[in-house]
């Protein structure tokens, strides 16, 4: 896991391609990991790594908030996708497979005690290997929620929304775009697991809200 080296074209390159549909590095709002990695680059991703550079403006303007920010802080290689080699943390790696004697000693025959420690050691080490977490299928929904008028309590509308919980589902990051004649739509992010929660009963949730919703839309759909 890790970005590799953010200061080369290539680490950022990498992030860009990370952060494609995501908008934060962990979570769905800023956090001490968007911290750590902002920090790691040494100045604006370039205008072609657009998801990069609109992650690093956003991020930038915590800058005074910084220290507030919910999480504790990891090592750069703890964070970013799977694929890529964490170089940060391979010494310690390395020492943690040295402690795993798994062949014990060439130089004189083992006692039966540490034939059965090998043993030992040696099952850890292939439940541990064989052990891997299970996949949540999740997507990245963007929606569009409109008001009947201007005179809508756009705050208000939002507070319904909101308030609408159920297990597999997240709201993220919102904001007011105009649609003309002084109405503005609400924009709101969620992240969903699939299989405990669907468009369908979102929009059977948010229209519930009758005297502030008209309608809602789904602008985005992303697969995470």
């Amino acid at each position: 896991m890790g970005f590799g080296d953010l200061k080369s074209p290539a680490g950022l390159r990498v992030l860009n391609d990370f952060l494609a549909d995501k908008s934060y590095i962990e979570g769905y709002v800023p956090s001490q990991a968007d911290i750590v990695v902002f920090e790691a680059i040494a100045a604006p991703p370039p205008a072609d790594l657009f998801h990069a550079l609109r992650w690093y403006n956003h991020i930038k303007s915590y800058e005074k908030q910084k220290a507030s920010l919910p999480g504790v802080k990891k090592a750069l290689g703890k964070y970013g996708p799977a694929d890529v080699e964490d170089t940060t943390g391979a010494a310690t790696d390395s020492k943690d497979d040295d402690d795993i004697d798994l062949f014990g000693s060439d130089d004189e025959e083992e006692s039966e005690e540490a034939k059965k420690l090998r043993e030992e050691r040696l099952a850890q080490y292939e439940s541990k290997k064989s052990k891997k977490p299970a996949v949540v299928a999740k997507s990245s929904i963007l929606l569009d929620v409109k008001p009947w008028d201007d005179e809508t309590d756009m705050a208000k509308l939002e507070e319904c929304v909101r308030s609408i919980q159920a297990d597999g589902l997240v709201w993220g990051s919102s904001k007011l775009v105009p649609v003309g004649y002084g109405i503005k739509k609400l924009q709101i992010q969620c992240v969903v697991e699939d299989d405990k929660v669907g468009t369908d009963m979102l929009e059977e949730r948010i229209t519930a809200f009758e005297d502030y919703v008209q309608s809602m839309d789904v602008a985005a759909f992303n697969k995470i």
